[in-house]
């Protein structure tokens, strides 16, 4: 690969972004070795082999999973292994150095996340575009903090005032996404019985409504809410978020969540199902224009009473 490879001068941008993309970096990592080994006609088990590592071990590192990225060690015996170019080698190697440096989801707080919380919040860093289909609440990227407060108590019943505060703090801070000066393109469809559903207060719920209505006028954010009226939505049974990731060789990633855990699919065949049942909901929901109406319909519910 000559020293001009499109595929490694697109990774340079990210070498000097202000805020570390932990996640993305240690993605790019492994896209960018698996794509120097395929260069150099070893499948994944041959190239294993020949360093000793076990074939888990390098589909790892491929996939960017786990909490820390690779060793430099291990990265530059691949390297050598694939008898790379110098300057792949080295922004290879940069890129590297800064997937180690941690988000600001990890310097916020320094008790341990669980790593699939750790995970999404870092590929949401890093999307350029989030779709997302909620059944029961607001998407947490659009909540207010009275809203997201009255969500965690219901969802943790039990658990301490500072613990809430701290959930309630981090999603405060994970929403500054959406008004980033580069934000990615969020599309939400949202159930009407998400609308109706009053958590907390008349105050809040109307509180909630309105931020909803700002978000939903900026440029990248598209609300679609699917009315109570259409029986025959193809909607899924649960909330999904779909991730993508523009120009830089990553593939979609759908991540599902469930009460303690969640599941992250990669597999081409089945982020595809995901993205073309997103596409027919969105056909079948409120078009945008309809859904602010909508919306300002149900508002109003909770206005005052006079």
């Amino acid at each position: 690969m000559s020293a001009e490879s499109p595929r490694i001068s697109r990774l340079e941008p990210y070498l000097s972004r202000t805020e570390p993309a932990p996640t993305l970096l240690k993605m790019l990592v492994g896209v960018q070795l698996a794509g120097i080994r395929e260069d150099a006609g070893l499948s994944q088990d041959q190239a294993a082999r020949a360093v000793g590592f076990s074939p888990a071990k390098l589909s790892r590192i491929e996939a960017g999973k786990g909490r820390r990225p690779p060793t430099e060690a291990d990265v530059r015996l691949l390297l050598k292994e694939y008898r790379s170019e110098d300057y792949e080698a080295s922004v290879l190697l940069q890129l590297l150095k800064r997937a180690g440096e941690p988000g600001w989801w990890q310097r916020y707080d320094k008790r341990p996340m669980p790593e699939w919380f750790d995970r999404l919040v870092g590929l949401q860093e890093a999307a350029t575009a989030i779709r997302t289909f909620e059944i029961q609440y607001v998407p947490g990227l659009l909540q207010t903090e009275a809203y997201a407060r009255a969500v965690v108590e219901r969802g943790l019943p039990s658990a301490p005032g500072r613990e809430v505060q701290r959930r309630v703090e981090l999603r405060m801070r994970r929403r500054e996404l959406v008004r980033r000066a580069d934000p990615p393109q969020l599309w939400a469809i949202v159930d009407e019985s998400v609308l109706l559903r009053m958590l907390g207060s008349r105050e809040v719920m109307r509180e909630q409504l309105e931020y909803l209505e700002e978000m939903a006028l900026l440029p990248h954010v598209t609300l679609q809410i699917v009315p109570l009226d259409v029986t025959n939505a193809s909607a899924p049974a649960i909330p999904v978020t779909y991730l993508r990731f523009g120009g830089v060789d990553l593939a979609d990633i759908v991540y599902l969540e469930h009460i303690k855990s969640a599941a992250f699919l990669e597999d081409q065949d089945e982020t595809e199902e995901y993205r073309i049942a997103l596409d027919r909901l969105g056909d079948e929901a409120l078009n945008p224009r309809e859904s602010l109406e909508r919306l300002r319909e149900t508002k109003a519910r909770y206005s005052p009473a006079p």
